[in-house]
């Protein structure tokens, strides 16, 4: 039986290119137009940008900071209908620089959503189980709705409007702990960031913590449910062995993010299939830094294999694999497991 009746690169794809620091330079070959865009300096140190159709598309969210929301046209001037333009800004399009994008489908423009005690607007793709959630504060315990119909299982929130870090619910640590993404600390718990309560298939709660819900100010969400075939989000424990542990997903990954989430000090990382082409995959690049890409495909420190239905972890450094610490991850596919014609898909 297929697991999903739709490609992968339907609605989530990443893109690299290279920069000419010219005015709306265009980057094609998303296969979509994307309400979502991830994008980060590969050769050189600068800022991640996170762009999204509910927020408009010239304004700038950085993971690797907890400032508000920056609005430039030389940043990202457009969604396009095949990928989007660029402007002139060296964080974005520095000349002969390489870049890498990671593109994500929502639901288009957005609507209201009264699900929650807060009225939001939401832009949500059910089929792909992502959505993206805008909000003001009340200050007040409160609900949110965030239109996938079912529980997600990690959402990323921020403050748009002013200073504050961004926030991480993860199923597998809980609703009494947050992850930091601009930082490399482990989990902090607190009952006033997600209420100690746990999303449901309508609804997130908020507590009265700035980084969630304070009185007044604009916050942004990105919302994600495992889809069999398409995406996962959970954890895996380390060995410390080079034979590292094994992660099934249900598919051949074309993303992945992870972050140790048993103690504080290592950074997140994410590898790709479009970095990586082949194994052992260890191009790396930290959303809590502005580093350049860093190559660990010829060691043994950080680095694991992409296979046909999961990740086989290879390397013994405390990033990726300290025996017996916890570690969140979220996965996206380049094949489910079993396609609609029923054809497996291949390790490569």
């Amino acid at each position: 039986m297929a697991y999903i009746t739709f490609q992968p690169s339907d609605y989530f794809n990443t893109v690299l290119y290279t920069g000419n620091g010219s005015d709306a330079h265009g980057i094609t070959g998303v296969g979509f137009q994307p309400d979502f865009v991830w994008t980060k300096i590969r050769s050189g140190s600068d800022n991640h940008g996170l762009y999204d159709v509910i927020r408009g598309v010239t304004n700038n969210l950085q993971t690797n900071s907890n400032y508000a929301q920056q609005s430039s046209s030389a940043l990202l001037q457009s969604f396009d209908s095949d990928g989007f333009t660029v402007g002139t800004n060296g964080e974005i399009n520095n000349n002969s620089s390489t870049f890498a994008s990671w593109n994500w489908k929502a639901g288009g423009s957005g609507s209201s959503n009264t699900d929650g005690s807060i009225t939001s607007t939401v832009s949500a793709n059910t089929t792909a189980g992502f959505s993206i959630v805008q909000w003001t504060g009340t200050g007040s315990n409160a609900t949110i709705g965030h239109g996938l119909g079912v529980t997600p299982q990690c959402f990323i929130m921020k403050k748009t409007s002013n200073t504050s870090a961004w926030s991480m619910y993860h199923e597998s640590i809980g609703n009494t702990k947050f992850m930091t993404v601009n930082a490399s600390s482990d989990p902090t718990t607190s009952s006033t960031v997600f209420n100690n309560t746990s999303p449901t298939s309508s609804v997130f709660s908020v507590g009265t913590a700035d980084n969630g819900n304070a009185s007044g100010e604009t916050y942004i969400g990105y919302f994600f449910a495992d889809k069999k075939g398409y995406s996962k989000f959970d954890s895996y424990t380390g060995n410390g062995n080079v034979s590292g542990p094994f992660i099934y997903t249900g598919f051949k990954p074309a993303f992945f993010l992870y972050k140790e989430s048993g103690q504080s000090g290592q950074n997140w990382t994410i590898v790709d299939s479009k970095r990586d082409t082949i194994n052992v995959a260890g191009k790396l690049l930290h959303p809590d830094l502005t580093n350049s890409e860093s190559d660990q495909t010829g060691s043994t420190a950080i680095n694991m294999d992409f296979l046909s239905n999961g990740i086989k972890i290879r390397g013994t450094d405390a990033n990726i694999n300290r025996s017996g610490s916890s570690y969140i991850y979220m996965a996206f596919a380049e094949e489910p497991l079993v396609s609609s014609n029923e054809v497996p898909a291949t390790a490569r």
